[in-house]
């Protein structure tokens, strides 16, 4: 690129970078961990793991069980 080139279309370059940095269209690293952390808060807070999937289905299986053992206990008495 020679100089006349460069001269000509600088103003528009500078609009442009101008523009970016205006509406933060560059993201500094800090910024992309800040944000990171608050989507694995937002994350932990609305959803739950497998392991709390899991665990809080043996806990309703074993609440079955004993539901079921007491409405036996009552059945049976009745007879």
């Amino acid at each position: 690129m020679d100089k006349e080139m460069m001269a000509k279309y600088a103003p528009v370059i500078l609009i442009v970078f101008v523009m970016f940095f205006q509406y933060n269209l560059f993201v500094t690293p800090q910024e992309l961990e800040i944000q990171h952390r608050q989507i694995l808060e937002t994350v932990s807070q609305k959803y739950m793991t497998k392991e709390e999937s899991s665990n809080l289905k043996n806990q309703l299986s074993d609440m079955q069980k004993k539901v079921d053992k007491i409405y036996d206990a009552i059945i049976g008495g009745k007879e």
